[in-house]
């Protein structure tokens, strides 16, 4: 048994709690193998569940964290040995199991992935469940005839993390991208990361017609309601939206008009649930020829367990830009 600092979320009696606490390796959820962790990162879905805004764990107490990185210290599973670099993001992490927020974490091997050469720790965390999503999406489409020849593709929500990560990534896959952000003073830092069009959310004027001039090969959506709407009549024939966000609404109008006169195909991404067979195409995909180029750029801050809730709520606020590391080891 060892002792250890998390950051720890209750939901009981006395309502919602999370804080900083010390906790041992027995109080841990079960699992075959024992991570001290490296780094952790921040994603919306953490600030709600660390602030209780939304109801993301299933079960209490637990350590929060959807993203984990670090190096083996036991295993029952031989395929894990002491010292191994590992990497773990969603797979029930802060929802049904103790995530990554504490200096050490109890993992499962099903979801337990060994770090693909091409990345260091610190990178796979910049990159985490946020460019995981950017790149399932990718796979996604290219497994649905999905090829630059089709057009550019539009990524909405493009100055969040997902944002920020998808267009390095479908840059890097050889995709034209046109970044949708209402953030025009970041454009110039979207341009930095691959985008060879910057277009303003509040200057996007869609006609609400059921079908108009196409102009993106496809699009990966990271709001949905209005904008998603907007967008899939301007999608070329036989290209794929992606739609893995709902920042703007979870309900969105359309007609089939997009999906049966120019064969559009709506894709949902989820990338918690994700297969083992697709996390590792994608994780070597994200370790080599999708490797974001610009992630020291995308890491727009780097903090430790202490300062959590104060991201949270400038992340709830909209007040977050950018890739937040969770530094809890000292590793690379």
């Amino acid at each position: 048994m060892t002792v250890f600092r998390s950051f720890r979320i209750h939901n009981d009696d006395t309502g919602h709690r999370a804080g900083i606490e010390t906790v041992d390796t027995d109080a841990l959820s079960p699992g075959e193998v024992l991570v001290k962790t490296a780094y952790s990162s921040v994603n919306y879905k953490d600030a709600l569940a660390g602030t209780g805004k939304g109801r993301i764990l299933r079960t209490y107490p637990l350590n929060g964290g959807i993203d984990v990185a670090g190096h083996v210290v036991a295993s029952t599973d031989p395929s894990f040995r002491e010292g191994d670099a590992v990497l773990c993001t969603g797979s029930g992490l802060s929802e049904t199991r103790d995530g990554g927020y504490g200096e050490y974490a109890r993992l499962d091997a099903r979801w337990t992935i060994p770090l693909p050469a091409g990345l260091s720790l610190r990178e796979s965390m910049i990159i985490g469940t946020a460019g995981f999503t950017a790149a399932l999406a990718v796979l996604r489409m290219q497994d649905n005839r999905q090829t630059p020849s089709l057009g550019p593709i539009a990524i909405t929500g493009a100055s969040g993390g997902v944002g920020m990560l998808a267009i390095d990534i479908f840059s890097r896959a050889g995709y034209e991208v046109h970044a949708i952000s209402g953030k025009a003073d970041h454009f110039d830092f979207l341009r930095g990361l691959g985008a060879s069009e910057c277009i303003d959310r509040h200057q996007l004027v869609f006609s609400g017609k059921p079908m108009d001039s196409a102009r993106f090969g496809g699009a990966l959506d990271n709001v949905g309601g209005s904008t998603l709407s907007g967008l899939l009549p301007l999608v070329n024939p036989y290209g794929n939206v992606a739609i893995c966000g709902n920042a703007g609404g979870i309900a969105f109008d359309s007609t089939v008009m997009p999906f049966i006169i120019r064969g559009v195909s709506l894709l949902g991404i989820a990338s918690a649930g994700t297969a083992r067979d697709l996390r590792d195409r994608i994780w070597q995909h994200l370790a080599s020829d999708w490797k974001p180029q610009h992630l020291d750029r995308i890491a727009t801050r780097e903090i430790g367990l202490d300062e959590l809730p104060g991201i949270f709520g400038r992340m709830l606020a909209g007040d977050s830009f950018g890739r937040t590391l969770v530094r809890i080891g000292n590793t690379i």
